[in-house]
């Protein structure tokens, strides 16, 4: 019942009130000009500097899913969930390059969103048009899984029901409010909440690594009665280690996973809004801090079966939060909940945003108004942004998954599709574009057909029940499985380079490039001195031709 968790209802709500008045005060914060402008509302006027880009990064890349998804995944399945901790790992050195030239291409060109760039780069509305479509059919789930988090801390306090219309209401109520400092406020609204969340966030895994292991007799104990329920359990789980047949799935899906979090919209949005290449790669260089704590933070799902935490409502998602509010006190589960509350609210923000901005100038401008002002596209990316939420909240009421992750690994599977167009796009032109194309959607159709493959009969889902496929469904003699993502893009690559050698032999017409070596290298600074010495050059010609 709330009236049992009244002091946490209450720490709660002040803090989370309190974050979203923040994000209505962002609309005046840090502005160089007006909101009716993508860049300023889109990109925070691309001036973000180092800490600010630091914190805006690490609340989009951080999210419900670290808090609420890893720790359920552990509890419930074992070691396969720790898979976050090595993609987080190799991610940053794996496309620090990658983004600083996405940075420099798009700052020359006036980039807003990947598929901006992919227009520039093959000069093809079409592909242009498959990013973009790509990119929000990707981020909507990626969207869906911040409500869930939010969902699942309202109910372990008792605000929600097992069903009806209530079992919803707190999406609902989540959707209106992100939906309204979103609109107000755009970038900066996300980026000043990501201060209190980190701050938040830190301050709570801190005292639960000391606290709960106190608390639960160390983390030896832990780990033990960790290792005797999955022995007590039925296969496939894998105990505190893997088991053999999931280790190729476990390495598959963590470079896939690593992949595709770099091609995800919201990433291109916090990486634009960086004010120079400088604070790109120092950011790549300090976020891996940020994987110490997902560790830490995945570990509770070990600490819940240690003490004995049982999901409410029998939702795997609430396994976190029931753990607080079983083991700390009142006051000081409020305040986690709160962490959670507000780590949706800054990544639900900016993936509606970078959403918004790839359906307003890669469908709406390119297909339908190519005259729009720069207000009329802030308008229509404002107004597409509340649509984008609304989408992510049918998602989560039509498909109602027991495990929130498999919203973001579905997701991963279609945004890997767009690796050769925007992940191999920045480093080479070779590619023939109908090649990309037809690469793109045999990935794509391969893809959904294998995840529509994989059950779980955990949750009695015949269909669409992870994304790991057991390759004896593909006709291989074997128990192991696979992360479907890498299947899909390995074929998607294959065809779009057997494609381009065809193409390329019959040569059929690929119409160039509007981007050159040098975008990719441009600078802010640069741009600078280059403009200074064109300008001291000039004043000294006219000077000299005045005297003589």
């Amino acid at each position: 019942m709330w009236r049992d968790h009244l002091t946490q209802i209450i720490v709660f709500a002040v803090l989370f009130l309190g974050v979203s008045a923040l994000g209505f005060f962002a609309s005046r914060w840090r502005r160089t000009g007006s909101l009716d402008h993508l860049d300023e509302w889109g990109l925070g006027g691309r001036r973000f500097g180092g800490w600010i880009t630091w914190f805006l990064l690490g609340g989009d890349i951080y999210t419900a899913y670290t808090f609420v998804a890893v720790p359920a995944l552990l509890f419930a399945a074992g070691a396969m969930g720790f898979y976050a901790v090595p993609y987080t790992v190799i991610v940053y050195p794996l496309v620090m390059f990658a983004l600083v030239r996405l940075w420099s291409v798009s700052y020359r060109h006036g980039l807003v969103t990947p598929a901006d760039f992919v227009r520039t780069r093959y000069k093809s509305p079409t592909l242009a048009l498959l990013v973009a479509i790509t990119g929000i059919v990707a981020t909507m789930p990626y969207i869906a899984l911040q409500l869930v988090g939010i969902e699942a801390a309202l109910k372990t306090m008792g605000l929600v029901g097992a069903s009806g219309f209530g079992r919803h209401l707190p999406i609902m109520i989540a959707f209106a409010i992100i939906a309204a400092y979103t609109y107000s406020s755009g970038l900066r609204a996300p980026a000043l909440i990501a201060f209190v969340k980190d701050g938040l966030i830190y301050l709570v895994i801190i005292v639960a690594v000391i606290y709960l292991p106190y608390k639960l007799g160390g983390w030896g104990h832990i780990f033990d009665a960790a290792q005797a329920k999955f022995e007590a359990s039925p296969a496939p789980n894998d105990g505190i280690l893997l088991n053999a047949n999931n280790q190729l799935n476990y390495i598959t899906l963590a470079l896939g996973s690593a992949l595709a979090l770099f091609l995800y919209p919201h990433t291109a949005t916090g990486i634009l809004a960086g004010r120079d290449r400088n604070v790109i790669k120092r950011n790549m260089a300090a976020l891996p801090a940020y994987s110490l704590v997902l560790g830490l933070i995945a570990l509770l799902g070990y600490a819940a079966i240690a003490a004995h935490t049982t999901p409410v409502l029998k939702d795997n998602n609430t396994i976190v939060p029931a753990l607080f509010d079983g083991v700390f006190p009142a006051w000081f589960a409020g305040v986690a909940f709160a962490a959670i509350g507000i780590g949706a609210l800054v990544p639900a923000a900016i993936m509606s945003i970078a959403a918004a901005n790839l359906f307003t100038r890669n469908i709406y401008v390119e297909f339908f108004a190519r005259d729009a002002s720069a207000a009329r596209q802030a308008k229509v990316s404002k107004l597409t942004s509340l649509l984008v939420k609304f989408g992510a909240l049918l998602f989560v009421v039509l498909i109602n998954p027991q495990f929130s992750i498999d919203l973001q690994l579905i997701g991963g599977v279609i945004i890997l599709q767009t690796l050769p167009s925007v992940g191999i796009g920045l480093y080479t032109r070779w590619f023939h574009r109908g090649a990309l194309i037809a690469g793109w959607a045999a990935g794509m159709g391969a893809g959904l057909w294998m995840l529509y493959l994989v059950p779980n009969p955990a949750t009695d889902h015949a269909h669409f029940g992870g994304s790991a496929i057991a390759l004896s469904k593909l006709g291989l003699d074997t128990p192991k499985t696979l992360y479907v993502g890498f299947l899909a893009v390995a074929l998607n690559l294959i065809v779009s380079t057997v494609l381009t050698l065809v193409l390329r032999a019959a040569n059929v017409r690929d119409d160039g490039d509007d981007t050159s070596p040098e975008d990719y290298v441009a600078d802010r600074s640069t741009e600078r001195s280059s403009l200074a010495a064109v300008a001291s050059e000039s004043s000294g010609v006219a000077a000299s031709r005045a005297a003589s």
